[in-house]
Order: C-alpha cells, then structure tokens, then sequence
C-alpha cells in the first residue's frame, strides 16, 4: 500500500489537509589570497533564472538542512521560505513555499502556499520524493515535530496544483532534518533531537514514510558525563549504494550554565568570541543495516558519542582554535571516499579561507583554494571523475551587522581542480552580475537532486538579498 493511499484509510476525506583516536593531521601549507576579479573570469551569466518573492534570512537553508529540491519525472520542485512580510521582531514572518521548473521551457510554475507564517527561520521547508514518486514535505522543525505532508497522487508531469494530506509525525522533536534515499528502497531522515547541546540521531522508513524507526543509541551527545553545554553542528551523506552513511561535525562549547564568560575566550586571538564560532573536524562512518558507527581507521565506536570521547576517536583535524559557524559541505570521490570542504577562519575574526579536506595514505590533508567573506558561508562540493568542483562563497570584505548580512554572503564562483584536490583555479562566477544585481550577495548554494539522491549536472539553487535589514530575497536556479 502507498502512504498515500494508507494515510486516506486511516482517516475521512474531511480530514486531509490540502495546499498542506585522535589522527594525525598533516596541513599542505600554501600563501592564499583573495583573487582579484579580471577580465578573464567568466561570467555565467543569464543561467541563473530568479525565482521566488519576499524571501527572508535562510530563505534557501544550508547545508545543514536537505534537500530543498527534487527532480522527478521531467519536473523540478523546489521549496523555499518566502511571501515574507515584516514583523514585530524584525526578522520577518515567512511562509513554507513550493514552486515547479520545467527544464524543457525553463519557466517556473505559480508559487503555491504549504503553511502558515512563523519567524523562525529554522522552519524552511525540504522535500524527497519516495519510491512509488509520491512528493513529501516537511517544514516547521525546530525543536518541534511540526508538519509532514504527502502528496495525494504521484508526482507526474503535466499534473496541475498538488493536493496534500497530513501524515504521521515523524519524532517527537526535529532541528535542521536531512532525508535521504538509502538500500532497500528506504528513507532516512538524519536530524538533532532537540536544542543546542541535544543528540543526533536518525531514523528509518520502509513504507514511504509512514512509520520510522532508528537506533537504539544516538549518534552523538556531546555534552554527556558532566560536559555541560558541548554542542555540535553536523552534515552528511550517505555512501552510493545507500548501505553507509558518512557524517562530519564540528564541536563547540555552547556555555549557557557558566557564571563567566571565560570559556569563549579564544587563545589564538586573544579575545571572547561566542557560540559562533565551532572548532576541529570529526568524522564518523555508520553502517545502516547494524547501526555500528565506526571512526576513519575503521575503528567500532560506542554510542552515544561525547565531547572526550569524540576528541579521542572521530577528530581528524585539529584547527588550533580557528573557528567556522558553518559544517563542512561533504562528497564522495571516484573512489567512494569522503572529502570535505570547509570554511576556517585565518589571521583574525574576520578573515576566512575554504579548505578542501582529503585523506591521503592514511592522512587527513587540507589544500587551501581561496578566502571567504564570512563563518558561515555554506558551500557545496562535488566530485566529477577526475575533476573537482568547489562552489563557494566569496567575497573581499567581511560582513557584519544587518538581519540578512548577519550569517555571511557573497558571490557564488565555481573553482575546480584536477590533482585530487590539491591545487584550485577559479573557473566562474555564478552568481548574476547583471546590472540590477549589483551590490548583492549570495548564499546557501546547494545541489538539485533526484529522487534517489544523485546530482542533475549543471543545476544549483541559492538564493540572494540588497536590502541587509529587509526580507526581499529571491532565490536563484542556475540552469546551464
């Protein structure tokens, strides 16, 4: 039975809601500044079609929250947080949007309405499809179950307005969920359990979302034996033929019990920073049929995961108190190996370099590729044969202060490289450079994906913003 037609069973027409070990870690060391814009740099311009109105703060999420698009059937959907309006706080109140592409015409369906308005930007939608095409969405999650909705027909093409019904939640309480297609024609859906210092875990479905069920032991809790506060933020992906699942996270101090301040003092500038600011590089490999968790050596490791433990086991990169706010973006070479790609801050607060991160001969290395304007400009990395392809947020001045401004931005540019990632040219510059665009920035760029995870090439979604204090973005599509 499909989970739509088990859902219209289980309740009246009525009732269906529509428009509803520490590692050693060796550093390739290398003088990196930022590189000045010329007449050689190609400028894609013209393939990154707008889309979207009145989009606020995170209105395209990070890469801590996936996918926000899938393509299926010669249809692209895409969800975002839009039709904004201003509120008391100053953050605006948006709502959970859809909108479809039709890659033959390259236009863009009407914007259609999922929910209500909230401020917490937290609550952006992402959508999968399963395996029978019915579309999910799910949005409102920020410590919350919130709002899971199917689709009441299959996705196909030349299908007008989607109607929607309510399915069962999903757990007790969701942060930035990520859901992906996995062996066994299963979902997963990878998630924190609750607020700051809470676990990560996961759950499984093997009815197209019905019902989920997960592990016995969560993956990570930092803050357990007496480490009070210890949070992480965490990205993954899971491994081709969907029977591992590879995550990395960084770790920060969360202090919200200490009487001082003394615990964000950073040695290495001299000064407090805050909870911003998250340190060093670990990495986890869980096998989705047992639910082992292993470390990079293979090690088995016990769960859930604290801070100590974590330090002991899982890192694979000490930054020496250099901060990001972003994890990093996460791939899977030719070989099926995971590389990262991260932001770290350099001299001071306020300058930033993106690394590509590998292991090579039983060794973590970094190669720089360029500087960024901000902690947390969130970047997506991909592996193409032989040719790797960082997308990354750029930008010559360090931004600060503004709602929109306050989480970075910048230009969007394309670097590649062709030695396995240790030297990187730029290629282009994605973001539009077109008059009305100039004095933008970008962020959040993100990969358009199929239903069964994988890449459609020469497709990326991010979204931008003029006004630093306004909630007038708009989301882009580059469709090459």
């Amino acid at each position: 039975m499909t989970a739509a037609k088990y859902l219209s069973s289980q309740r009246p027409a009525s009732s269906i809601v529509s428009a509803r070990r520490p590692l050693l870690v060796y550093v390739i060391l290398a003088t990196v500044s930022i590189t000045p814009l010329s007449a050689e740099d190609e400028h894609a311009t013209g393939i990154a079609l707008p889309f979207g109105e009145a989009g606020k703060f995170k209105m395209l999420y990070d890469a801590r929250q996936r996918p926000q698009s899938v393509c299926l059937n010669d249809r692209l959907y895409i969800v975002y947080n839009g039709d904004a309006k201003p509120s008391g706080s100053g953050k605006g109140s948006a709502r959970p949007m859809l909108i479809t592409y039709d890659p033959q015409n390259r236009t863009f369906s009407t914007p259609e309405r999922l929910g209500p308005r909230a401020t917490d930007h937290h609550f952006s939608p992402i959508i999968w499809a399963d395996e029978d095409d019915y579309l999910h969405v799910l949005h409102g999650c920020h410590k919350t179950p919130r709002t899971h909705l199917i689709s009441e027909q299959p996705a196909e093409r030349g299908r007008g307005k989607i109607a929607w019904q309510k399915a069962p939640q999903i757990a007790p309480r969701l942060s930035y969920p990520s859901v992906f297609r996995i062996s066994g024609d299963r979902e997963l859906i990878y998630y924190r359990t609750d607020g700051h210092t809470s676990s990560w875990t996961y759950r499984i479905s093997e009815d197209n979302g019905i019902t989920w069920s997960g592990p016995e032991q969560d993956v990570t809790d930092l803050d357990l034996k007496g480490r009070v506060d210890w949070s992480s933020y965490q990205t993954k992906l899971p491994s081709k033929d969907g029977r591992f699942l590879h995550v990395v996270f960084t770790d920060y101090d969360d202090n919200k019990h200490s009487p001082t301040s003394e615990r964000f003092y950073n040695p290495r500038y001299d000064q407090e920073v805050s909870n911003e600011w998250k340190y060093n590089l670990s990495y986890v490999k869980i096998d989705l049929r047992t639910h082992e968790v292993r470390n990079a050596d293979g090690k088995f490791l016990r769960t859930p995961i604290d801070i100590d433990y974590s330090k002991a086991n899982c890192q694979i990169w000490d930054t020496e108190w250099r901060g990001a706010g972003m994890p990093p973006a996460v791939s899977l070479n030719k070989n099926e190996e995971p590389a990262f790609l991260h932001v770290l801050s350099e001299e001071d607060v306020k300058s930033h370099r993106y690394y590509y991160v590998r292991r090579e001969n039983d060794r973590w290395v970094q190669a720089p590729i360029c500087s960024s304007s901000h902690q947390w400009n969130s970047c997506h990395l991909r592996h193409d044969g032989n040719t790797i392809r960082a997308y990354v947020v750029a930008g010559e001045e360090y931004l600060e202060g503004g709602y929109m401004d306050r989480h970075g931005g910048g230009r969007i540019e394309e670097w590649t490289s062709h030695d396995r990632g240790t030297s990187w040219k730029r290629r282009r510059i994605l973001s539009p450079t077109e008059d009305q665009y100039s004095g933008w920035r970008f962020n959040n760029v993100q990969p358009v994906v199929r239903s069964d995870g994988s890449e459609v090439a020469g497709m990326l979604l991010f979204y931008g913003w003029n006004d630093r204090d306004a909630s007038k973005a708009k989301a882009f599509l580059v469709h090459e």
